[in-house]
Order: C-alpha cells, then structure tokens, then sequence
C-alpha cells in the first residue's frame, strides 16, 4: 500500500506551518520550499494567507501577528503577552505541580514540558533550566500510577451524571466492589480523591482515585439533583484529612492562635472571647475535625456536639 503524501497539499502546509509558529519556531522560506517541494512565492502566499487569517481572528495585529526577521531570515510569531505564561506565571504552576507530589515521574515531565511550551520562546530556556534542577529531585508517591486518564473518565461520568462501580483497595488492603453517584473531584494533600454519594446514606462518601480500579458506568444516571445538593466549594470547608460521613457540629473553647483555627476550620466561627479564650463553633463531615480538635492538646479546654 502506497503511503499518501500531503506535503504539496496546500491545507496541509498551512496547518503544519501555524502549528509550528504556535509552538514558538522561526520558518525559513527556503527550508519550507525545499521541505514541501514547492516554491518560494508558494510558501510567500501561503504566509500572507496565514497573516490574513489572524487579522480576522485577532481584534489587534499589532499585538498577534506574523512578522520577518530579516537578520535571522526568518518569520516568526508575535502573540500579545496574555495569550503566553510569564516565566513568574509558569514557574509557579511548575512548582505547585512538583510541591504537590501527585502525579508520577512521566505524567509530571508530560506536564511541565506543556507549560515550558506555553512560555514566551525567548524566555524558554531561563525557565527550563530553573525547573530542571528542581525536577532532578522530585520524589513521587509510593503508588506510582498514572491518574489523568482515570480523572478524565471520572469527570466525564460527574458531568453526564452516571452511576459508575470499582474494585476500592483500602489503607489495610481490604478490597471491595462499590457502586456509586460521583459528584466531584478535589485534591488533597498529595492525592486526588473522588466524591460520591451511595445509595443508602445520605452524606459524601470519598475515595482515594490511585486505589480504584476497573472503573466502569453501570449504563444507570442518577436524576436527583446532586450538584443542587451538593457544592465543592462548601464541601472542602466541611472536611478535614478527607473523611466522609455525616455532618457533625461542635461547640469547644480554644485557646491557641486562631489565625491557625480559622485556616485550618474554615467553617469555625467566634461566639465570644474572654481572657484569651475563644468560645467557638464550627462543622464537618465524619470524623477529621473531631480528630484535629483532638489534636490541638491542651489548646481545646472542651468541646461538645451540638
């Protein structure tokens, strides 16, 4: 079987040719020429098509435009600056990504290159090089499996609200089958964790995504309004070390620093304060808040549900 060749397909060239501009390389006229097997003034009609297409596409041609070189002999991309990552911007993705430990060693390399990519190209290398020493050091989680194809499919099965069942291996590797309304995906302190309701409770139940396996829809959606129901938002201020389960109220005197009651309990609130002392209230599901309160030692002088 004869391999097509599109190099003489002018829809073709023109694609190839805004792919690598997009991507920060510098065209030389002759090399297009010689590589696509047509001629100089073919690949020049080809550029004026190209420049025509962002003139129509982009409100400001001087911000986003095809420009020439004529020391480098060469044209190359100019994009207003809020269509690229700063080094600062991209630099701190970079970071939270590698701080954050989720992902393993070739999932984050696939990650960080995208984000090098979406830098200014002469601005690039200063980047790359700053991230590569951090990069060299990362430690991965213990579990090592790659997650963005799981947390795809789980999000597509949030939005079209379908009922999914999975093998769920737990801390001390006793093993289920489970069955579930997902809801939501959040982060957490190294790992990604699924939100979902079950069928006979009425509060979240999570699971760490790295434990679940063979993931698939039943062919069953859940038409009860969960997401009226339920908010991600609200939800991350009500759990503490990820435990689901029902909703718990306290009533406790604190006397530590409440900057760091507040941040750590969003939900926390101050009814009164004496010598020092705060009088507080505040809620979460299951069972986190009660072990961080636990936690705080003599800084909790009591506490009570409500």
């Amino acid at each position: 079987m004869d391999f097509l060749d599109f190099s003489a397909n002018k829809g073709f060239r023109l694609l190839s040719m805004y792919e690598r501009l997009n991507k920060g390389e510098e065209l030389n006229k002759q090399n297009l020429a010689d590589e696509f097997g047509v001629s100089l003034k073919t690949i020049q009609r080809d550029i004026d098509d190209l420049r025509a297409y962002i003139a129509e596409t982009h409100f400001d041609e001087y911000e986003t435009a095809i420009k020439y070189s004529k020391s480098r002999d060469c044209y190359y991309l100019v994009r207003m600056e809020r269509e690229w990552l700063t080094n600062k911007e991209a630099l701190a993705l970079c970071k939270i990504l590698l701080e954050s430990r989720a992902f393993n060693k070739d999932e984050l390399s696939k990650l960080i290159a995208k984000l090098i990519m979406q830098i200014a190209p002469q601005d690039r290398t200063t980047a790359d090089r700053i991230i590569k020493s951090e990069y060299f050091n990362y430690l991965p989680l213990q579990h090592g499996k790659d997650l963005l194809d799981t947390i795809w499919q789980l999000s597509e099965c949030i939005v079209n609200q379908k009922v999914i069942e999975f093998s769920y291996t737990r801390q001390d590797g006793k093993r289920s089958k489970r069955t579930v309304k997902p809801v939501s995906i959040i982060f957490n302190e190294f790992y990604f964790y699924l939100i979902t309701f079950g069928f006979e409770v009425d509060y979240p139940i999570i699971f760490r995504i790295d434990r679940m396996e063979k993931i698939k829809e039943t062919g069953e959606r859940f038409d009860i309004p969960y997401r009226d129901k339920f908010s991600d938002g609200e939800f991350r201020k009500r759990v503490l070390y990820m435990y689901g389960g029902e909703l718990k109220r306290f009533k406790f005197e604190y006397s530590g620093v409440l900057e760091a009651m507040l941040d750590k309990v969003p939900t926390a609130k101050v009814i009164s304060e004496k010598n020092g002392v705060y009088t507080m209230t505040a809620e979460a599901f299951g069972k986190g808040l009660d072990m961080w309160l636990d936690s705080q030692g003599k800084n909790i002088i009591y506490k009570e549900y409500f």
